[in-house]
């Protein structure tokens, strides 16, 4: 009989984990919000418990929250509009510059390997198509609609109308002890890592920027904001930001020992902040398995996108501590660690 209920959990098991994953993907536009929304909480969960000591009202503090909040957006805001102001004023020579070096590019090829591409019209604006217009107001009304989902879901969340713990406690742990300090080592290790996350990847946008003043490369401040914004998505993100900044580089130095030393240069930002100093930051209390790593943002990469890529580190150290905390999943929680990780339980 016991092998035979163990046979039967496991085939539940393969059946409803994908099922689980496809409602997921299918219910996106609530669950992308929600589970933002409450890192987002967690993160604030500090100071509402400082302002509740101070015997401030609660929809006092919730609406100081919401206020330092506009204030991260409208900071947010007014890079991008003054990115966006440094790219058209200089958008005709940084183009021009552009079409050429690519032409160039693109002769090379033809000639050594017998590459044929059109050469009519101009290979730039053959990128801004008209058809790409209405994909582009589509991107922003997803994007507003799901920044007001984040506001209302983290209202809800700050203001204990959902409350975490309480969740936890009916759903998954079902033990009062042990969900309450389940549930600080998360906030206590999610507000690590996602303070450590924005301080090193800020550092990384800084540097960045300085590295493209000092070396003359044009729109400093968005190749900056694009770093900061990128770092986020763990290991890719380091990645695709040396590579495409690369890329501008070679259209916009001459191919000498300037651009070689630029390329050091931001790798050399992306090595110190993301592989040096992040590790020595977080510590080892939730260290994460690489393989783990890059298995957890295709699978979220996959299922929610661009979001899932920014939040599959926080959903793996969400799920590696509740899997600490029963016998039959510490398993699965020693895999996600790395190998030098022992695994303890936290007692009852």
């Amino acid at each position: 009989m016991l092998e035979e209920r163990r046979t039967t959990n496991i085939l539940l098991l393969f059946i409803v984990v994908p099922l689980v994953f496809y409602l997921l993907k299918l219910l996106s536009f609530i669950f992308i919000p929600l589970i933002s929304s409450m890192f987002i909480a967690l993160l604030f969960l500090p100071l509402m418990r400082w302002l509740g000591r101070r015997n401030i009202p609660r929809l006092a503090s919730i609406l100081i929250v919401i206020g330092l909040f506009a204030v991260v957006v409208f900071i947010g805001v007014e890079l991008v509009q003054l990115s966006s102001r440094q790219i058209l004023s200089n958008n005709a020579d940084v183009f021009a510059k552009a079409e050429i070096k690519i032409k160039d590019l693109m002769l090379y090829l033809q000639e050594e390997y017998g590459l044929v591409y059109e050469t009519e019209g101009n290979i730039i604006t053959n990128l801004f198509q008209q058809e790409n217009i209405g994909s582009t107001f589509d991107f922003i009304r997803k994007f507003l609609t799901n920044l007001l989902m984040i506001v209302f879901f983290t209202i809800l969340w700050l203001s204990e109308s959902i409350n975490m713990h309480k969740v936890m406690n009916n759903t998954i742990l079902k033990r009062k002890h042990t969900s309450i300090k389940a549930f600080m080592k998360i906030e206590k290790d999610l507000i690590t890592f996602i303070k450590v996350k924005f301080l090193v990847s800020l550092l990384t946008g800084i540097f960045t920027g300085l590295a493209c003043v000092f070396f003359d490369v044009s729109f400093p401040i968005f190749w900056g904001l694009f770093a900061f914004l990128i770092n986020f998505v763990q290991m890719v993100g380091s990645f695709v930001a040396v590579i495409l900044l690369s890329i501008f580089a070679f259209v916009e130095l001459d191919p000498t020992s300037t651009l070689l030393f630029f390329i050091i240069s931001i790798t050399s930002v992306q090595i110190v902040f993301g592989a040096i100093l992040e590790p020595i930051f977080m510590g080892k209390s939730f260290s994460i398995n690489v393989i783990t790593v890059l298995i957890m943002l295709m699978l979220w990469g996959f299922i929610w996108g661009i979001p899932g890529l920014i939040m599959a580190i926080p959903i793996t150290v969400f799920l590696k501590i509740i899997f600490e905390q029963f016998p039959n999943t510490k398993i699965i929680a020693s895999l996600l660690s790395g190998p030098e990780r022992s695994i303890k339980p936290l007692k009852k």
